[in-house]
């Protein structure tokens, strides 16, 4: 983000502490981009959202602007790990979206202490994620017909 810009009010909360308007603001947001703008009929409901924590942040008329979860060590992986990362379309290359995965990767620190964290990332967002202290496992995959690439912040 700009120096210009607000910095992002960030709201924080395990599942069960989720109001009604903040869980259907969160699922409407990651249907819009995963499923409805990447063409990806999958399962966005996998479970692990009741087991995770939940960050997101508002942009100035109200509406979710960006988002992640960080479920717990030995529950997707046996790291702590980042998933569902996402910004609104409106967000987008605002700086956004990294200030989201530094506040997650800070959210990581303060609730598990200094842990590595295990992402899923989709390919094409490799550099991003190595600019943010990921390194890449190797291990590539493919994600409902997008490649994937498993990283690693130690």
């Amino acid at each position: 983000m700009s120096s210009a810009e607000v910095t992002p009010l960030w709201n924080w909360a395990h599942f069960n502490e989720l109001g009604p308007h903040d869980l259907y603001d969160i699922m409407e947001l990651r249907t819009s981009v995963f499923i409805v703008e990447q063409r990806c009929a999958y399962q966005d409901t996998d479970g692990l959202d009741r087991v995770s924590q939940h960050l997101w942040t508002r942009g100035s008329d109200g509406g979710l602007a960006a988002y992640l979860r960080v479920v717990p060590p030995s529950v997707k992986y046996t790291e702590t790990s980042l998933g569902r990362i996402v910004t609104a379309t409106t967000a987008r290359r605002t700086g956004l979206g990294r200030a989201l995965v530094r506040e997650g990767i800070a959210r990581v620190a303060q609730t598990y202490g200094p842990v590595p964290i295990r992402i899923g990332a989709q390919k094409y967002l490799l550099r991003f994620y190595e600019q943010l202290g990921f390194v890449s496992t190797g291990y590539e995959y493919e994600e409902d017909s997008i490649p994937h690439v498993e990283m690693l912040r130690a």
